[in-house]
């Protein structure tokens, strides 16, 4: 069974992109409230994928005699442990992520203090960095590991 693909915000289609309105203030009330709605329904969404696993490993776990089987199936449990560890990673950070936003210091970048912006935001919810700084920060990652 292939690795499913780590979620991105972007793969939940259950909010409408926000519009700012003429002269609106950057993370006014209703802009944060947008957020955290995205990232508890991110949350919940990865909360389901966890229970989903736990069952199918208890209902799926077998005691196969034949050691080839044995081997598959431990394979594929291993491989979505691995995928649940990351996603476990991910909702720490969306839990960080909404504490920002509790702190009312969401949506600035933690690098240079400029507005990440709403569309990027909507994009990565979980950005700390503006577009410039994370670009800047991948260029010398891979200058380091060149």
């Amino acid at each position: 069974m292939p690795a499913k693909k780590q979620p991105t915000a972007s793969d939940f289609k259950n909010f409408t992109p926000y519009k700012p309105k003429k002269n609106e203030e950057y993370m006014n009330e209703s802009q944060l409230e947008h957020f955290r709605h995205i990232l508890l329904s991110w949350k919940s969404e990865l909360m389901e994928e966890v229970d989903r696993t736990v069952s199918h490993m208890k209902d799926d776990a077998a005691n196969f005699p034949d050691p080839a089987d044995r081997a598959t199936q431990e394979e594929e449990f291993s491989l979505e442990l691995r995928t649940r560890d990351r996603e476990r990673k991910l909702i720490k950070k969306i839990d960080k992520t909404i504490d920002l936003i509790d702190a009312d210091d969401y949506g600035y970048c933690d690098t240079c203090g400029v507005e990440i912006g709403i569309k990027r935001l909507e994009a990565r919810p979980t950005a700390t960095m503006c577009i410039d700084c994370k670009t800047l920060d991948e260029i010398k990652e891979k200058q380091q590991l060149g």
